[in-house]
C-alpha cells in the first residue's frame, strides 16, 4: 500500500477523511490537503483509473485492520483429521472400540479418516474392505460420509465428518 510521497501517479481521485468525494486532483495538491489536516494520503485502489486515494490517519487505519484480522482469525473454525485404522478381518470387540474412538473424535468436531491396509492376498478381497467401511459408517449415526471408500494403492480410505445437526 502506497502512502504519502510514495504515490507516484500524476493525478488521483481523492476521498476526504469524512468519506466525501474531493474529486480528481494532482498528487501534490492531494498531499497538501492531507498535510493541512495532519493526516496521511493512502492509495486504496491502485487499479482504478485514476487511482483512488483516501485522506486518513494511517497508524489508526493499520491498527483497525489488524484488529479486524485478529477477530476474523479468532472466529475461524479449525478442525483436525484423526485417523482410525481397521483391518480386513477385525473382530467385533476391536471394531466396537474403534467405533467408540471415532465417535469421540467426531463429538469434538474433528474429521475422521477411516483406513484399511490390505496385506498380501487380501488385495483380492477389496469388496470385504468396502463392507467393513459401510458397517463402520452405519455404526456412527452422528457422522456423515464426506468421501466414499476409495482404494488407493494397498489401502482403502473413507472420510467422515460430524453431522451438521449437532
Amino acid at each position: 500500500m502506497e502512502i504519502n510521497e510514495a504515490i507516484r501517479d500524476r493525478e488521483v481521485r481523492v476521498i476526504g477523511a469524512d468519506g466525501s468525494q474531493l474529486g480528481v486532483m494532482s498528487t501534490r495538491d492531494a498531499l497538501r490537503a492531507a498535510e493541512e489536516k495532519n493526516l496521511d494520503l493512502v492509495k486504496i485502489a491502485p487499479q482504478a483509473n485514476p487511482p483512488v486515494c483516501k485522506i486518513l490517519d494511517y497508524g489508526k487505519y493499520r491498527f483497525e485492520q489488524q484488529k479486524r484480522e485478529k477477530e476474523a482469525k479468532k472466529n475461524q473454525k479449525t478442525f483436525e483429521i484423526k485417523e482410525v485404522r481397521l483391518s480386513l478381518n477385525i473382530d467385533t470387540n476391536d471394531f466396537n472400540t474403534k467405533v467408540a474412538q471415532a465417535a469421540k473424535f467426531l463429538a469434538k468436531g474433528d474429521k475422521v479418516k477411516v483406513s484399511i491396509r490390505f496385506r498380501g492376498r487380501e488385495m483380492a478381497h477389496t469388496n470385504l474392505g468396502l463392507e467393513v467401511h459401510k458397517r463402520f459408517a452405519e455404526a456412527l449415526p452422528g457422522a456423515t460420509v464426506e468421501k466414499q471408500p476409495k482404494l488407493e494403492g494397498r489401502s482403502m480410505q473413507m472420510f467422515l465428518a460430524p453431522a451438521k445437526n449437532q
